[in-house]
């Protein structure tokens, strides 16, 4: 038995497309709260108080979407169901994700922004990488 896999063209494309997402998609809501709104997310860092800035926020966001990219070409190799393990592993890291701005920032204020950024850089992740899924043909399964 041999297992053949059919890859979507442009996957990488696709990919690269959702990093790209996530990172504006992030930095919007960064620039809605903070510069519109005037909520300038802060956390506490060993022990000082410190604003989530532009840079931390993008490159946040970028590192979050490689790993999840890396995640799912792995899974997409590995896994028996690739799709359906990457939606219940990404679900899960982004609920758990939401630990960090809930028990590190300074204020409610800090707290909603910070928890929708999670949000929405999950939704991009999850969505955007899942649509870009390559499709499998195990054979003799």
């Amino acid at each position: 038995m041999s297992t053949e896999i059919t890859a979507e063209p442009r996957t990488a494309g696709r990919r690269m497309l959702a990093l790209a997402a996530v990172a504006v998609a992030s930095l919007a809501v960064w620039v809605l709260t903070g510069l519109v709104g005037g909520i300038l997310p802060t956390v506490l860092l060993n022990g000082d108080e410190q604003v989530v800035g532009p840079v931390a926020i993008v490159v946040s966001s970028l590192i979050a979407g490689s790993a999840a990219w890396a995640l799912l070409a792995i899974l997409e190799r590995k896994a028996k169901r690739p799709r359906r393990t990457w939606l219940i592993i990404s679900a899960a890291t982004l609920a758990v994700s939401l630990a960090g701005p809930l028990t590190s920032s300074v204020d409610t204020e800090s707290r909603v922004v910070l928890c929708a950024m999670h949000l929405v850089v999950g939704a991009v992740l999850i969505l955007g990488l899942d649509r870009s899924t390559r499709r499998f043909d195990k054979a003799g399964s």
